[in-house]
């Protein structure tokens, strides 16, 4: 697996982790990632996706919110929080291709969340890209 794909799971995992334990990012950065078993570029784009999406996280909100039509944001299911989160900050504020974001979003959601979930995240996302063409 490369290394920002599992960059992108650890990060959802820390987001998942922060939001349940109501802690604070830089503590998780500290006691998650960086006791990870990862190799230090993976550590850092992870890093990098956790602080992008804490530091970003009213904008990414709205965004979800936005085009998660009908779905108040505090229904959703954490972890698809998260890897929404993940894939906005990518999408919204780094180079990254949507196609890549969107797929590696997908990826995850259909690893780690229940089964429609990919299917929810692909819509939500979809709208979004759709949006930004028009």
């Amino acid at each position: 697996m490369g290394k920002r794909s599992t960059g992108r799971k650890l990060a959802m995992q820390a987001l998942y982790q922060a939001d349940i334990q109501q802690v604070d990012i830089e503590n998780i950065i500290d006691n998650f990632v960086n006791e990870s078993d990862s190799i230090d570029e993976t550590k850092e784009w992870t890093t990098f996706l956790i602080e992008g999406v804490s530091k970003n996280k009213v904008s990414i909100d709205e965004k979800i919110s936005q085009f998660a039509i009908d779905w108040d944001i505090d229904r959703l299911l954490i972890i698809d929080k998260s890897i929404l989160r993940i894939a906005f900050f990518e999408l919204c504020f780094t180079g990254i291709d949507k196609n890549i974001a969107i797929n590696e979003a997908l990826e995850i959601a259909k690893e780690y969340s229940e089964e429609d979930s990919s299917k929810f995240i692909n819509g939500i996302l979809g709208k979004y890209v759709q949006s930004e063409k028009n």
